[in-house]
Order: structure tokens, then C-alpha cells, then sequence
């Protein structure tokens, strides 16, 4: 979507004439030079079909119509091998980053509120060999604590360098490793702890102190708490029989000649490598049993999709690694050599919030050439950036909205433009460090105007993909060269694809002009199952005549005649109205979240109704904006609960919903403003912002009931 060009109409065409002689004159020893004839037939080209010629599928890459790949390299079939491979093979390279804090200070806001704000020093790096014997510490140490082969523990932490050390040590000594979101319940972490029967824990200080302290009565089974902080410290009222350990003294003991000469039992390919637990936004949260085959088979599939990926690169991991996507992007870093370098959400840029004002973020200081993303990350940075160009002077703002169009224009043809990206988006490009040359998004749906936002204004290719915690991630990706938005791409070379008819909703395989239907995944990186769970694995998960896995996704999508995916509904989201109208919350909220204020939205529809409402988390720049417009004062909790303004954000969001092509049984006839944000700490969203609808709902009963006139 083109942004508005609001400038003189003799002004506009001298500059249009200006970009056509600059376009003739350079075009064609760019066009030779560049390659991007190559370019174009690779976006163009056909990158799946269904094996079998009906149009339900299965849908295999191109390159792999006759079998799916499984394996990285020849004999590599456990991941403590693929580890194993890379330190043989990159011993001395930089493995895992970690910024040294150099100064700690609170700094008091304008409204009272105290903000840690840390100033953070350069990247300290630990080597692939260097880990690798950390590792192996660890783990014996472990087992010298009493972990036995094949019996469950538990990792309940932030992302940062010492959860893969752990990791790494599980899977060489075959400890299934269960994953806990650092933001879940204590009533959901204690009954992952206690499904999975765990005595040994690996978190940090803070996570102890916050959320694990509080259930441990409830977890009768857990021994042996392990801290991943360097300093240990003494615990005296947790319960009895509990004991806490540093990761350091672990290793320590591991280290010793005695713990060294124990023989470990090596993991195969079918033992159970993570237990990760859901993030439960549809209720409580499930384990997904994930062996060491499942993970290697998702990693090289996603790997194919990354073109020269190789030890000169360098990932920027902040996203929770109890989430699959981080997870197995850093896997794949660290099967190719890569380096990592960690963050946070609160340190990730020079702008993040705990970073002082003057001091570097991780990604100026870290420069990244990989990065995963989900969208409610891109969708903010979206909206800043749109807002410093409408407080911009008019040529500033003329001036980029002319670039952004034109280079929008121009990678619609497969063509790139050197001359904008250093003149006019190179400051916009440094908030990632400058160096990013790929960007994968996941997790949740991709909106068309974040997804050409973040092509244009970040020099590099955003790859969305799709993929589950229940196929390790890996499902498709969308290739680099590939500029097409609303598509998650082809299938992966470790996976294959069916169409479901789904004749409540209305989609069948047999739909033109492109085949609909709910989307089933088979291959080798489908998980085993759900842990202790056998009704829901016979609800989601089947084996077919040849032995291969497959589950049942849920999501409904559509074949494009190229062979890529485009998810276009989901079955729990979509309700049908008390006139018979079906309508898709997912889709309603999609057109509507990237109105500039709305921070976010959730709908919500009760078949014994007519109309759609809708929760609104209001941007608070824009909403008190408003506000001054209409002459309203208040607080914001005030603002947000004035009848009036409501009214008017309804008038805006109901002007979106037309502008997105919503139907008008779709448009939300009632909203509620929250003046609390949604955060994963508040519990209405997961760790990847999507949203809770069970919890919303009953966050909003009374709204609810108010707004279909129950009171």
C-alpha cells in the first residue's frame, strides 16, 4: 500500500521526472551488473505442486517431490552430534555473546515511576569449544546431582547464553529437557512440573524469587534447584528438602575426575530431546513431545531456506527459547557455525527501555545479519516510525514518502534500489544495526503494510513463515527473492502439506481458483504427540498407511498456483452470528491493527447475538492526541473510560474496517478502551503476543455482558 503523496501537483511531477531520468540512466548497467533477471524467475517459478496431481495435496518443494529430507549431514542424527559437528568444525569461531553490564541506576519518570536503566559494554564470547566443555561440565555435573537418562528436567528461564549451555548438555547426556514460558501461571508451571515429574530445575535468581517460589509446595517431586546467575545464594525459606545450586558449582562438580570417567548413555534419534510446553492460549497448556529427529528435520528444512548461511553470520537471540521459533533458529545458528549474541526485548535497540539514554542497544552494538521477529514487534516498530515521519517538516516528509513509494514500485518488480537505502532509509536501517540481511517472521499473521514497511525501510528481506510448536517450527518460509505479502511461502524441504475439507466453514479442496481447506502437515519434524495426553493425540495427530506422522492443524488455507501458502482463517476463530453469518475474529482484527490507534485489538462475537464488539488497547500518544482535539481532560484511565471519546475511536476503527474491505456484519458495532496494556505478564497474551481469548474473556465478562445489554 502506496503511503499519500501530499504535495503539490507541478512539485510531484518534477520529482517523478527527476527518478525517471535517474531510472533510465542507471537501470540498465544496474539490471546487468545485479543480476536480477536471475532474481525475478526465482520469485516467478513454481516452488511446489501436490505430488499427486489432486489439488487437496500433498504439496511437496519442487526439489523434493520424491522424498523429504530429514537429516543436516550423513550420519548427524541426534543433536547432541549436530553439536558435536560444529565444534569439530568451527572449534575456535565465536559461539555465544553476551554484553558485559557496566553501570546499573534508576532513573525516575515525570509520573512518579522508578525504571531500572542499565548502561551495557561490549559482546564477551564464549567459542564453540568453550561451550561445548561447559556443556559436557554440566551435564556430568547433573548427573552426579542424581538426573538420570531418559527422566525429565525442567528449564525455566530467560533467553540468554547459559539456557543453551543447559540445553546442550540435556541433549548429550539424553535428559528430555521440558520448556516452561517464563510468563505462565503458577497454576500452569506447577502443573507442567508436575505432569512431567521433574526433581531437577535450571532457572535464574529473579525467576525463583518471582514465580517459583510460590508453588513450590505445590511440586512434591522437585530435589534440586539450579541457578544459572554466577552468584550463589542462600535460600532459607523454601521448603525443606530443596536444595539450590549455582550453575557454576554444577560444573565445578561435574569437573571432578570422579563425575569425568562416567560413561553417559548417548541419545538416538527417537528419544524424546524437549517436552515443550504450549504456550495456552487456547486453555491449559499442553506438552508436545519432540524427539531428536523431529528438531534435526525442522532445522534443515528451515536452513534450505536461508541462502549461504554460514559462520560469518551472526543471529540476535531475544525472543523466549521456551518458544519453538527461537529455539530452532538458534539450533540452526549453531548447526552452520553461526555466532549468537543475546538480548532483550528491554535492551534489543538504542530506543529499548532499560537501555540509558546516550548508551548503545544490543543490535547497534551486535550489528546482526539474522533476526526473528514476531509481528506485534514489527507492528510497533511500524507505527513509531510512521509517527516520526508525520512529525517530520513537510520536505523531510515529502521526501521519504516519495522514496518509500517509489522503492515500493520497484520491488513490486523484482528490483532493488541502492541509491534510497543509503540516502533516505539508512537511518531507519540502523535500529537493527545496519547489517541485517534477512529478517524471519513468525508466530503469529503478518499484516501487508508492516510486512512492506519493514522490505522497504530495512533493506532486506522480511521471510515470513509458518509453522507450529507441533512441527518444531518448521511448516514453510518464503523465500528471499519472493516480495509477495499476505503468503507465508512453499513448503519446506522436510515437510509436506494436505487440504482438509472443512464444510462448516465452507472451504474445499475443489474451491477456485485456488484450492481451500484445513491445512494438515506430514514429515519427519512432526512431533510425537502431547505428553499423557492420548484424546487430544487422537484428535490431532495421525499416522497414515506409509508410517508417516501428520497433524491437524486447525488453520485453514489456500494453494497458490506457484505452490505458496497464504493462511486465510482458523477454525476456533470463526463464529457464526445469530443471522447465520460466519465471521473470523483472526481476520477482523488483522484489518483492523494497523490503525494508528490501536496498539491492539481483540474481537470477540456471542452466536446468540447479532454484532461483533471489540476490546481495544488504545495507543496512548495518539488516544490523548485526541483527546486535546475534542477538548477532553483527564487521566488516562479517565480517557479511556470517556463515553465520548469511545465514540469517536469507534467512528476511526469503523472507517478502517471499511477502508480493510471488511463486510458489515464484520465491523465491531461496540468497543471497550483498556488502559492496561496486554503483556505476557498480564496474562492476555502468550510470550509471542498472541492473544487469549479465553482469558480476554473472562478478563471482560462484565464489558461483555454490558455490551450485549445483559446489564
Amino acid at each position: 500500500m502506496k503511503l499519500k503523496e501530499d504535495m503539490s501537483p507541478l512539485l510531484l511531477q518534477v520529482f517523478r521526472s527527476v527518478i525517471w531520468v535517474y531510472s533510465v540512466i542507471t537501470f540498465l548497467p544496474w539490471y546487468l551488473l545485479s543480476g536480477a533477471s536471475g532474481s525475478q524467475a526465482r520469485a516467478k517459478r513454481v516452488k511446489a505442486r501436490s505430488i499427486s496431481g489432486n489439488p487437496a495435496g500433498p504439496y511437496r518443494a519442487v526439489s523434493n517431490q520424491q522424498k523429504l529430507v530429514s537429516l543436516l549431514h550423513d550420519g548427524v542424527d541426534t543433536l547432541d552430534k549436530v553439536f558435536e559437528y560444529a565444534v569439530v568444525h568451527f572449534p575456535q569461531r565465536d559461539c555465544l555473546g553476551t554484553r558485559e553490564v557496566l553501570s546499573e541506576e534508576d532513573e525516575i519518570q515525570p509520573n512518579g515511576k522508578v525504571f531500572k536503566k542499565v548502561i551495557l559494554g561490549d559482546y564477551n564470547w564464549l567459542s564453540y569449544e568453550d561451550t561445548f566443555h561447559l556443556s559436557q561440565r554440566f551435564g556430568s555435573g547433573l548427573s552426579a546431582l542424581g538426573q538420570k537418562p531418559l527422566c525429565n528436567i525442567a528449564i525455566f528461564c530467560e533467553t540468554r547464553a547459559e539456557w543453551m549451555i543447559a540445553a546442550q548438555a540435556c541433549f548429550m547426556y539424553n535428559f528430555p529437557l521440558v520448556t516452561l514460558y517464563s510468563t505462565l501461571g503458577g497454576a500452569a508451571i506447577a502443573h507442567g512440573l508436575n505432569e512431567t515429574e521433574v526433581t531437577h530445575i535450571i532457572t535464574s535468581k529473579d525467576l525463583l524469587q518471582s514465580r517459583l517460589k510460590a508453588i513450590l509446595m505445590d511440586v512434591p517431586r522437585l530435589k534440586h534447584i539450579i541457578l544459572v546467575d554466577e552468584k550463589p545464594t542462600s535460600w532459607p525459606d523454601l521448603p525443606r528438602g530443596i536444595m539450590v545450586h549455582s550453575m557454576a558449582a554444577v560444573q565445578e562438580l561435574g569437573s571432578k575426575p570422579e563425575n569425568v570417567i562416567m560413561s553417559r548413555r548417548q541419545p538416538v534419534p527417537s528419544d524424546i530431546a524437549v517436552i515443550m510446553y504450549t504456550s495456552g492460549s487456547t486453555g491449559i497448556p499442553k506438552g508436545v513431545m519432540i524427539s531428536h529427529s523431529n528438531i534435526i528435520a525442522g532445522i534443515t528444512g528451515m536452513a534450505e531456506r536461508i541462502p549461504n548461511l554460514d559462520e560469518k553470520d551472526t543471529y540476535i537471540g531475544y525472543l523466549p527459547l521456551a518458544h519453538v521459533l527461537e529455539l530452532s533458529a538458534e539450533l540452526v545458528s549453531v548447526s552452520h557455525g553461526c555466532r549468537i549474541g543475546y538480548s532483550s526485548p528491554q535492551t534489543l535497540a538504542d530506543q529499548s527501555s532499560k537501555i540509558k539514554k546516550g548508551s548503545k542497544g544490543d543490535t547497534s552494538v551486535l550489528r546482526p545479519t539474522l533476526m526473528a521477529a514476531v509481528p506485534e514487534i514489527m507492528d510497533r516498530i511500524y507505527k513509531n516510525v510512521m509517527t516520526k515521519v508525520e512529525e517530520m517538516s513537510s520536505v523531510q516528509k515529502t521526501l521519504f514518502v516519495l522514496a518509500y513509494n517509489y522503492k515500493l514500485e520497484q520491488l513490486s518488480k523484482g528490483y532493488s534500489t541502492p541509491l534510497c537505502d543509503r540516502l533516505v532509509f539508512r537511518k531507519v536501517r540502523s535500529l537493527l544495526g545496519g547489517n541485517t540481511r534477512l529478517l524471519l517472521s513468525g508466530g503469529a499473521p503478518l499484516s501487508a503494510a508492516t510486512h512492506h514497511f519493514m522490505n522497504i525501510c530495512f533493506c532486506c528481506p522480511v521471510s515470513q513463515g509458518y509453522g507450529l510448536t507441533e512441527t518444531c517450527g518448521a511448516g514453510t518460509i518464503m523465500e528471499m527473492f519472493d516480495c509477495s505479502t499476505g503468503r507465508v511461502g512453499a513448503p519446506l524441504v522436510c515437510s509436506e502439506f494436505k487440504l482438509k475439507n472443512w464444510e462448516e466453514g465452507g472451504y474445499f479442496s475443489t474451491d477456485k481458483p485456488n484450492p481451500r481447506g484445513e491445512i494438515l502437515i506430514g514429515g519427519p519434524n512432526v512431533a510425537m504427540g502431547y505428553y499423557k495426553n492420548e484424546q487430544k493425540n487422537r484428535e490431532d495427530f495421525f499416522v497414515d498407511a506409509n508410517g508417516q506422522c501428520w497433524f491437524c492443524t486447525g488453520d485453514i488455507g489456500e494453494f497458490h498456483h506457484d505452490g505458496c501458502l497464504k493462511i486465510i482463517d482458523r477454525k476456533k476463530d470463526l463464529v457464526k452470528l445469530q443471522a447465520g453469518e460466519y465471521v473470523s475474529l483472526g481476520k477482523v482484527e488483522a484489518a483492523l491493527k494497523n490503525c494508528p490507534l490501536i496498539d491492539n485489538i481483540c474481537a470477540y462475537a456471542n452466536s446468540d447475538e447479532s454484532y461483533v464488539i471489540g476490546f481495544v488497547v488504545p495507543s496512548q500518544k495518539q488516544l490523548t492526541a485526541l483527546a486535546e482535539q475534542k477538548g477532553i481532560n483527564g487521566t488516562w484511565e479517565e480517557l479511556c473510560n470517556h463515553a465520548e471519546i469511545e465514540k469517536e475511536v469507534l467512528r476511526i476503527i469503523t472507517d478502517a474496517a471499511v477502508t480493510g474491505k471488511l463486510e458489515r456484519f464484520e465491523i465491531p458495532k461496540k468497543i471497550r478502551l483498556s488502559a492496561e496494556p496486554w503483556t505476557p505478564e498480564t496474562g492476555l497474551v502468550t510470550d509471542a503476543f498472541k492473544l487469549k481469548r479465553k482469558e480476554i474473556k473472562s478478563h471482560y465478562q462484565d464489558d461483555i455482558e454490558r455490551m450485549y445489554g445483559g446489564k
